[in-house]
């Protein structure tokens, strides 16, 4: 559960793959797309770049979270003439790869475009804490005391209720591609944490650490795009703020399918294909050269992708349109709810590859597919659901018991959904020490698959990291004040919810959170392979600008932790 406390008073070639698809998707592609106007920026071969020799004009990137490489396998095994199965056979495959740790949204995104792991990056999950950033709101900086929860979700927007954030667009939600293509102007400023030196809010591109590939582009003079699920995405942009040229981020979890409705677009499987579907029309105008609204022409982009939320939603969600979530009693074969989501996904994946061909771009268009993160426990029966909030709560009343002269409860913030991030307002060794110990002492009484009674232990932890042990798992310093005080490795198969309406979670250690597929295919990929050695997602970023010919040395992360790129066979 995702849970935040403020202080308390007094307390496959492409090519010849696409031929199985065509028939299918071709007839939904304009005529006229594929006679592109000599006009079109895209279609004018980049000028010469040092050490260009990638093979790619653009790169094609595309995030199904949630998907693991399981369900991929099980995929293309079922439906060997798809339009996934044409990405597998025609490109080169890495069938271990992992998301970093946690294994959340913001971290695995991140990963991607940067080439870095959370200590690096400075992005540990979507909602955090800073200990030196001002709370939301403060307009008097002298002496106000600093520790913030940084909260770069829905509740970021300027109305976190509307599909566009706030923009006030009419004819919503079929209208919401004409939304902006620069989100942070849909941001709230003041629901952002605070710098206390300009006594200014801290925007999210502000926050990332280092830069990213799509500023990496831009400073070579290539067009960039990306969509996502909030607006608070716009900590893509990296650090100079203009890293992204369109940046199309509806609100996933504003009231669906229109304001003032009590279902959000992932609290329904449809309602969350119905989202994904706008994003993917983004996309398909990207491809045909414009805009993501469709109505300037631009050049389709350099760099440019989307992720999808479908998977995700059909994994967590117990039962959604009569079809049940997650996965059978195996823990390996998609469930019918999974099923019909994999089916939406190939489906579009097939629209996009279906629409390159048609506009001449597939020779020179690299695809990847990967995974923001996985979702665990695929096994049913593993399922433990354990309230968190009792157990911090507990903790608090122990430390405030044996402490009456604190003021403060002892947990500052935490995120737990099936990882715990702890960051504590006491910070001495035996405010750590005692973390520690209360959680792996606490014992009691959580929920199955059924809701039936189910035992748990030391708070459904394999181990807890407090201090320097958190600290030296990211590979950061403790006076790094973003890094948790405390972390904790969930048992395999804890979700953390006082509530029964989800089946699985993301965010924690566990393999099905991080093992996902990665998969580079298209025109400029000749030689198909299957690599089966380790690897990690953080490798997409330094790949992408080789694949484009650009340096990946470029990437301020991969120098940092000298991330490799990826062996596509070029």
């Amino acid at each position: 559960m995702k849970r935040w406390k403020l202080a308390r008073p007094g307390s496959r070639p492409l090519i010849a793959g696409l031929s199985a698809i065509l028939a299918l998707l071709v007839a939904s592609v304009a005529v006229a797309s594929a006679h592109p106007s000599h006009s079109d920026p895209s279609h004018h071969r980049h000028p010469e770049r040092p050490g260009h020799g990638g093979g790619a004009e653009h790169v094609l990137l595309l995030s199904v979270d949630g998907l693991h490489q399981s369900d991929l396998h099980w995929y293309v095994t079922k439906h060997p003439h798809s339009a996934l199965a044409s990405l597998t056979d025609g490109g080169v495959q890495y069938t271990h790869a992992q998301t970093p740790v946690p294994s959340d949204s913001f971290p695995g995104m991140v990963a991607q475009v940067t080439g870095g792991n959370p200590g690096t990056t400075g992005v540990y999950y979507d909602e955090t804490y800073n200990r030196e950033l001002l709370p939301a709101g403060t307009t008097d900086c002298e002496g106000a005391k600093p520790g913030a929860p940084v909260l770069y979700t829905e509740e970021a927007d300027k109305n976190l209720h509307s599909i566009d954030a706030g923009q006030g667009l009419p004819g919503l939600p079929g209208n919401v591609l004409q939304m902006t293509g620069d989100p942070a102007t849909l941001i709230n400023p003041a629901a952002l944490p605070v710098d206390p030196e300009t006594c200014e809010p801290v925007y999210p591109h502000e926050y990332l650490r280092v830069n990213t590939i799509f500023e990496v582009a831009k400073e070579n003079g290539l067009r960039t795009a990306w969509v996502d699920k909030h607006p608070a995405y716009d900590l893509l942009q990296g650090p100079s703020g203009e890293g992204i040229d369109d940046l199309f981020t509806p609100e996933i979890n504003s009231d669906a399918p229109k304001e003032g409705d009590s279902n959000d677009w992932s609290t329904d499987n449809a309602l969350t294909e119905q989202y994904d579907s706008y994003k993917v029309k983004a996309v398909l105008n990207e491809i045909r050269g414009f805009d993501h609204s469709g109505t300037e022409q631009v050049g389709t982009p350099a760099i440019f992708g989307m992720n999808f939320q479908t998977v995700s939603t059909a994994e967590k969600l117990p039962e959604s349109d009569g079809l049940k979530g997650g996965y059978e009693a195996d823990g390996t074969t998609p469930g019918p709810l999974l099923r019909r989501a994999l089916e939406y996904i190939n489906t579009k994946v097939g629209s996009m590859l279906a629409a390159l061909h048609a506009r001449g771009l597939a020779a020179s268009t690299a695809v990847i597919l990967s995974a923001k993160h996985g979702q665990s426990p695929m096994k049913p029966s593993a399922l433990t659901r354990i309230d968190d909030g009792a157990i911090l709560e507990g903790m608090d009343e122990a430390w405030a018991t044996a402490h009456p002269e604190d003021t403060e409860p002892l947990v500052a913030f935490s995120i737990d959904d099936d990882g715990m991030l702890l960051w504590l307002h006491y910070r001495t060794p035996e405010a750590l020490a005692f973390a520690k110990q209360y959680l792996m002492a606490a014992n009691g009484t959580g929920n199955g698959i059924n809701g039936e009674p189910k035992p748990y232990t030391s708070a459904g932890l394999t181990k807890a990291y407090v201090g320097e042990e958190a600290a030296e798992y990211f590979g950061t310093s403790v006076t790094d004040p973003r890094v948790p005080d405390v972390f904790g490795a969930a048992q395999y198969g804890v979700v953390y919810t006082g509530k029964q309406s989800k089946v699985a979670e993301h965010g924690g250690v566990a393999s099905d959170d991080r093992d996902v597929p990665l998969v580079i295919s298209g025109g400029p990929i000749h030689h198909p392979a299957v690599h089966g050695e380790s690897v990690e997602t953080t490798e997409i970023a330094p790949t992408i600008l080789q694949l484009l010919g650009l340096d990946p040395g470029a990437l301020e992360a991969v120098e940092i932790e000298g991330t490799e790129t990826l062996d596509t066979g070029n």
